[in-house]
Parts: C-alpha cells; sequence; structure tokens
C-alpha cells in the first residue's frame, strides 16, 4: 500500500549514508551531480504533507520527521561541500535549512505536551524524534529533547520496549492498532537517546533487557508483541543497524576500547 506513497524522509537517509561513505572515499562526480538535481528538486518540495517514516494509510500530513530528514539532507549536503569544495547553490540550500530548522521548532513543538511530536498542530508522540540528537539536529540534553525523551519514556515505552506512537490516537496506519507490537528499532534509538543524555546505567539496562527478545541466532524480528512473540519482518536489517550503532555508543560511554 506505500508504493505511491511521498516519503519525503528518505532524501535524508540518502544524504546521510552518502556523507558517511564520502568520508572513507570521496564520490565521484556523476554521484554528486544527480544529487544535486535531487537537493534542487527537494528545496522547492520539502513543505508537501507526506505518509511519513511509518507510511500512514491516513492521508498525508506535515510530519515531523519527514521535516526532520529534509534538514539532514541540506545539512550533509553543505558539509560535504566546506569539506571538499563541491559546486552547489549554497545560499539556497543554506536558506531552506535554516528554514526548516525553525519551522520544526515553531511547529513541531507541542506546549501542551512538552515534547516534539508526530506532525504539525498534533499532540500525537512519535519515537521517530528519538532520532533528533542522532543526527545532530538538537543537542542531547537540550531541555526540549530532554522532556521529549521524558514524554516517550512516559508514554510509549513498556519496560526496555519502545512503541512507534499510540495506534488508537495517530493517523491511520493501516493495522487498526489491534496488531502493534513494539518497535525493536524504536528501543535502540532510545539507548543512544539515553547514553547521549547521559544516562548511561539506564541506557545500558534497556540495552541489555533487549537482547533477551532476540532469537536463538541472536537476531531481532521488526516487532516483539506483548507477550514477547517476534511479529512483522524477520529478520529486519535496520533493526540490527540500530543495535550495532547502540552498541557502539553505549560502549564508548561506558570507558569500552573501540
Amino acid at each position: 500500500g506505500a508504493h505511491d506513497q511521498l516519503q519525503l524522509d528518505v532524501y535524508g537517509e540518502l544524504m546521510d549514508a552518502v556523507y558517511l561513505s564520502d568520508k572513507q572515499e570521496p564520490i565521484s562526480w556523476e554521484l554528486w551531480t544527480s544529487l544535486r538535481r535531487l537537493l534542487d528538486w527537494l528545496a522547492d518540495n520539502w513543505q508537501r504533507p507526506d505518509e511519513g517514516i511509518w507510511e500512514g494509510r491516513g492521508g498525508r500530513r506535515h510530519f515531523v520527521y519527514s521535516r526532520l530528514m529534509c534538514w539532514v539532507a541540506f545539512e550533509r549536503a553543505m558539509r560535504m561541500q566546506a569539506q571538499r569544495g563541491l559546486p552547489g547553490n549554497t545560499t539556497r540550500w543554506r536558506a531552506v535549512r535554516d528554514e526548516i530548522y525553525e519551522e520544526i521548532m515553531a511547529k513541531g513543538w507541542s506546549e501542551e505536551r512538552q515534547s516534539f511530536v508526530q506532525y504539525y498542530g498534533g499532540t500525537v508522540l512519535d519515537a521517530s524524534n528519538l532520532l533528533m540528537p542522532l543526527v545532530k539536529f538538537i543537542g542531547p540534553r537540550d531541555p526540549r529533547m530532554l522532556a521529549t525523551l521524558k514524554a516517550i519514556e512516559r508514554d510509549l515505552v513498556s519496560d526496555s520496549l519502545v512503541y512507534r506512537y499510540d495506534p488508537q490516537k495517530a493517523s491511520d496506519d493501516g493495522l487498526g492498532g489491534a496488531d502493534e507490537g513494539s518497535f525493536s528499532l524504536c528501543s535502540f534509538w532510545l539507548v543512544e537517546c539515553l547514553t547521549r543524555a547521559g544516562r548511561t546505567e539506564d541506557a545500558r539496562l534497556v540495552f541489555e533487557k533487549m537482547l533477551t527478545y532476540a532469537n536463538d541466532l541472536g537476531l531481532f524480528a521488526e516487532e516483539v508483541g506483548d507477550t514477547g512473540e517476534a511479529l512483522g519482518n524477520y529478520p529486519q536489517a535496520f533493526t540490527h543497524l540500530g543495535l550495532i550503532s547502540a552498541a557502539w555508543d553505549l560502549n564508548k560511554a561506558l570507558g569500552g576500547s573501540d
């Protein structure tokens, strides 16, 4: 059902991956030329509502995570420009990047919930906002991020298990809430947020509890059901990337070696 959806977050995920790759092996001129076309398109289209990371079926909205990753797209492009002297529409990209940042702060934050929320004008919490400090949008100990972390822990976390959002309150995702489990990837995002907020013992506890939900091969499904059963895609590569990233950050915070 998502094949014809608009998901603007993918541009940020793409640019972040290219940025990390470029650190190891400089990208080609041909690739950069293609990326410039994508960025120019995004500069014209980032304000459009979309279906978001969770592929909602309730209609397009101005999802905070989609806006966040649009910001990432321009921010990473400008980092590569500065480091390598690559040509591009720097003046416009900078203006768009800054506009997105200020818009998220103005419209993505709910005074009522004291948290960043799922979409502009809403009050639904969303675990994808745990990525804000991980992509360097906001400091992990910024008051707004600490308040968001607290709200997510209160409303979306059950022991170590993290739910994407409350399906009874969020935009329709086609599941109706009955089959919704916790998302393993979101639990590993929580580990990293706690680690970077300085709560390393809490992060360690969540991480160690999550390890108990792996199967006998040490692999995770996309979701964990209410009674601990594996649900959804199995094994899910994205979850294991989150596991590795969380383990790396936590190990470093605890004084471990590389």
